[in-house]
């Protein structure tokens, strides 16, 4: 094949393509024509027979992801308490205040376990939540961490390495699981009164 036919057959080719791009305007127009099909503005929304826009699946879906993945953050407040740390948890600024009950509630809580499970401890900080409480230490003498729970996670956990079970043990675990009970009673109206205190708040 010579250049001569490869430029005819490539004019040919061409003018194929024209026709059918042709062929495919007329059609459109056709339609255009007939009311079969509309042309739509891309920079408005395509709305429903009610004339209410029909929903931008896309955009929701990014807006849904962006609110699980950036939720509004937590921010929390330290207060030291003798010699305590009670640490509130919360998104807003009043979430993050304590009250006379909140710190009286703390004393009585550190006083307590002295006087009913140890004498030996190292508290950690308390840290309250809008809907839990969570408060841990280390009881040095049995050489094992503790942690009182008290929401979706409800108990007494333990942390040690390798500790011995005789009577001693078993005479402390007895007083960690008792004291919980008044633990969990007492946080759980001091979280009440909280929440009613917010909710005051909010209506004014």
């Amino acid at each position: 094949m010579n250049n001569y036919d490869e430029i005819k057959k490539l004019l040919k080719s061409s003018r194929n393509l024209l026709e059918k791009k042709n062929s495919m305007s007329n059609i459109r127009e056709t339609y255009l024509s007939k009311g079969l099909m509309v042309e739509q503005d891309t920079n408005t929304s395509f709305t429903t027979n009610l004339g209410e826009p029909r929903p931008n699946v896309a955009k929701d879906t990014e807006k849904e992801i962006y609110q699980e993945t950036k939720p509004k953050e937590d921010k929390q407040q330290a207060y030291r308490i003798s010699g305590g740390i009670l640490v509130m948890h919360g998104k807003s600024k009043t979430d993050l205040e304590i009250t006379t009950e909140d710190k009286r509630a703390f004393q009585e809580t550190m006083d307590e376990f002295v006087d009913e499970v140890s004498e030996m401890v190292d508290f950690y900080p308390l840290n309250a939540y809008s809907t839990s409480v969570e408060w841990s230490g280390k009881v040095i003498d049995q050489d094992l961490e503790f942690l009182y729970s008290i929401g979706e996670n409800n108990g007494v956990y333990i942390n040690g390495t390798l500790s011995r079970v005789d009577d001693e043990f078993l005479e402390f675990v007895s007083k960690l699981r008792a004291y919980y009970q008044k633990f969990k009673t007492k946080w759980a109206k001091v979280l009440a009164s909280r929440k009613k205190t917010q909710i005051g708040q909010d209506e004014e």
